[in-house]
C-alpha cells in the first residue's frame, strides 16, 4: 500500500514543480519583452525627445517666488 502512495504523490509534486518553473519562464520573458520595448520606443523617438529637450532650455518662470507677497512669507 505504501508504494502506492508513494507513486500517486510524486507525480503531484513534479506537476507543481514543472508549474512553478513555467511561471518563472514566463515572467521573465515578460519582463525582457518590456524592457526590450520601453529601449526600442526610446531609440526610436530618440530625434523627438531631445527636440522636446532642447525647445524650452530656460525655466518658464525664473523667479519662482514673485506670487509672494513683498514681505516674502507667502501668505
Amino acid at each position: 500500500m505504501e508504494s502506492n502512495l508513494e507513486s500517486d504523490s510524486s507525480p503531484q509534486a513534479s506537476q507543481r514543480e514543472s508549474r512553478q518553473g513555467s511561471w518563472l519562464k514566463v515572467a521573465a520573458v515578460a519582463g525582457a519583452s518590456a524592457l526590450a520595448g520601453g529601449l526600442a520606443a526610446a531609440w526610436f523617438y530618440r530625434k523627438t525627445l531631445t527636440r522636446l529637450q532642447e525647445a524650452n532650455p530656460e525655466p518658464h518662470d525664473p523667479e519662482p517666488r514673485a506670487w509672494m507677497e513683498e514681505d516674502g512669507d507667502g501668505i
